[in-house]
């Protein structure tokens, strides 16, 4: 191993039954001493994190004691369901299947997002598949979005999405989000638990959620985790590796998507370290290295990790007040 390997390895290696136990004493006390309440539940999407916090779940508070929500819809990936099942089934935790569909067609989700897509590709219709993506953060220039279509014959198209269309296809998959949040709340009352956040901490610093949607949550036990770590507890923990294995993605659009693809522009690895090297002073030519990436692209990124967190403040801010009321004492 040369001395890069070596420092990259040492950067993000997490000792993960120290980790494990220290996580598992926190949600024990946040459960019981902060939020008073008797359980956890957990939207869980057959992703990493999800299925990670399912599993650190189950060791502070007992499989009984967590509940796992599958809550798919119509573009969801077809092995969706079966890898939230095998996390399930190996922590042994209960299962609700909640299928979103129906309530995504009743706020009329799938007719909005048709519309935003047609309006830069006129023929998408009945049968067509898509995704949007994101250009380059390496290249030089501004990012912009298009959106990849396949027609049910498989021909894809691309184009470029004006701001207008961008703010349509999203504002319409947000739907998505804030129906599953819906339902985490609805059983998290009626069980008198509380609802665990997924995020991890690349996408909780640099605002890759929905608010009210997936960003909402009573507590989030992995947002200081680097991605790369949760893949580390995943293994810990005995997470199937189908989903350890699997590409990172957003299971929200009809075509498959990796998160790269949408929002970050890099793999999670790359990701990782230039958020490590951002947060702890180190160079972009240090970085460089580590990542086989320019210095000049280092620094693209590390002004991209800043432009996101500018940008997303909003959706970390609770309501904002006219005026201050005086706060109450939450120790």
């Amino acid at each position: 191993m040369n001395t890069q390997d070596e420092m990259k390895k040492q950067v993000l290696t997490l000792d993960c039954a120290a980790e494990t136990q220290k996580i598992q004493s926190k949600i024990q006390l946040i459960i019981a001493k902060k939020l008073k309440k008797r359980g956890a539940v957990v939207g869980l999407s057959g992703g990493i994190d999800s299925s990670v916090t399912v599993g650190l779940c189950q060791k502070a508070l007992g499989k009984d004691r967590v509940v796992a929500l599958l809550m798919p819809e119509r573009h969801s990936s077809e092995d969706t369901l079966d890898l939230s099942r095998s996390v399930a089934d190996h922590f042994g935790v209960q299962v609700i299947h909640e299928d979103i569909t129906p309530i995504l067609e009743a706020l009329g989700f799938y007719q909005r997002y048709d519309a935003a897509i047609s309006s830069v590709i006129p023929d998408y219709g009945t049968g067509w598949k898509s995704k949007i993506v994101t250009s380059s953060i390496l290249e030089k220039g501004f990012t912009f979005f298009s959106v990849v279509a396949q027609s049910p014959e498989g021909d894809i198209i691309k184009k470029r999405l004006d701001l207008k269309s961008y703010l349509a296809v999203v504002a319409a998959t947000n739907f998505k989000q804030r129906t599953r949040k819906l339902i985490e709340y609805y059983h998290a009352d009626r069980l008198n638990y509380a609802v665990a956040g997924t995020p991890n901490r690349l996408e909780y610093d640099q605002g890759f959620f929905v608010k009210n949607g997936d960003g909402a949550a009573d507590f989030k036990p992995i947002a200081h985790l680097y991605k790369s770590q949760v893949y580390q507890l995943a293994a810990f923990l005995g997470v199937p590796k189908e989903i350890i294995n699997r590409p990172p993605t957003t299971d929200t659009y009809s075509l498959p998507q990796d998160q790269n693809e949408f929002y970050f522009s890099l793999s999670y690895e790359k990701m990782d370290l230039c958020l490590y090297g951002k947060n702890n002073g180190i160079s972009a030519e240090t970085i460089g290295a580590l990542t086989e990436l320019a210095p000049e692209q280092v620094e693209r990124v590390y002004k991209d990790i800043d432009q996101k967190r500018s940008t997303t403040k909003y959706l970390h801010l609770p309501p904002v007040l006219v005026e201050k009321v005086q706060e109450i004492d939450l120790e």
